[in-house]
Order: structure tokens, then sequence, then C-alpha cells
């Protein structure tokens, strides 16, 4: 039997998730779960709802002027969580 170099267990954890073809859904998931550090725990607390859809991400706002200042920093959202993820996860942002 052949040995090998020893694997850290992310390495590990990420060769089956590629392999299982579920790299992308977690790192949807991450994405979602980045919008609190991203955007700021002020702008948190007015998000009831947030997931992502074809690499879309739906944030649900229940502050109207907030909507409308975040509609203008949507592109520098959607770079800063993919800059955090490490790849382009993220291709927009929808803020209902």
């Amino acid at each position: 039997m052949k040995r090998t170099d020893p694997k850290s267990v992310n390495e590990i954890i990420e060769e089956y998730l590629n392999h299982e073809g579920l790299a992308a859904t977690v790192d949807e998931q991450r994405a979602a779960y980045l919008w609190p550090e991203v955007a700021g725990h002020v702008i948190n607390r007015y998000t009831s709802r947030r997931y992502v859809d074809k690499g879309v991400l739906h944030v649900y706002i229940s502050s109207a002027p907030l909507k409308q200042e975040l509609a203008f920093c949507r592109s520098r959202l959607v770079d800063d969580i993919n800059a955090l993820i490490g790849r382009p996860v993220l291709t927009d942002l929808q803020i209902h």
C-alpha cells in the first residue's frame, strides 16, 4: 500500500463536496450566511428573509428607504460576498 501525504479535514471535505457535485450548493448557502457580515448588523435587523436562487441573492428588507439605499450598492455587495467566498458565486442581488 502506497503512503500519501496527510490531508487536512478541510481538504477532505472539499474533495467530497466536489466529487458529489455539492460545492455550488454549499457556496450558495455560504453567500446567504455572509449577508449580515457584508451588509452590517444594523441593516441585518431589517432583513426578514434571504436565500440564493440560480446565483441571485434575494434579500427581503422591511424598510423602504433602506431598500432604495441598498439598490445603489448592489454590485459592491455582490463583489464583497464573492470575495469572501473566494469564487464568483453570486451574479446579482435582488432586494424585495
